[in-house]
């Protein structure tokens, strides 16, 4: 890890102070473009905003998404406070950045979170009806 990375992950911690000061759950990211600028800066607002999905890893990529072309977006990165959730690093995956780097790992993170605070597990089935559900995406990605 470089000297830079080094800053960057200080100001992602920087972020989660500041949405923790705020009544947020404690994480912060910053976007980074290759020459060195921050371009966007986002902390978590999931309780002053009453929105679950609030989580800075995803709002900056959903901007990065919506602001920056394919070419741009692949040579940012991403610095966050904590390593992404699968919410965030899907909607990371789909913005086309091109590295995230994090302070802390999510094990370490759910080590620092007493018993049953943990994100419960929703039961999933599938799949089924696949001649059905595939006549309609069959084609669309050519």
């Amino acid at each position: 890890m470089e000297h830079t990375d080094e800053r960057h992950l200080r100001r992602a911690v920087e972020l989660a102070r500041a949405a923790r000061q705020a009544g947020n759950p404690p994480f912060g990211s910053l976007l980074v473009a290759p020459d060195g600028r921050v371009l966007a800066e986002e902390q978590n607002t999931t309780v002053t905003d009453r929105d679950i999905t609030a989580h800075p890893e995803l709002k900056l990529a959903r901007w990065a998404a919506r602001e920056l072309t394919a070419g741009t977006a692949a040579g940012t990165t991403m610095y966050t406070s904590c390593q992404p959730c699968p919410m965030c690093a899907g909607a990371i995956d789909r913005s086309g950045l091109g590295r995230v780097v994090f302070a802390l790992s999510a094990e370490q993170l759910a080590d620092l979170m007493p018993p049953g605070v943990r994100t419960p597990r929703v039961r999933q089935e599938g799949p089924a009806l696949f001649d059905e559900a595939s006549a309609v995406v069959e084609g669309f990605y050519r």
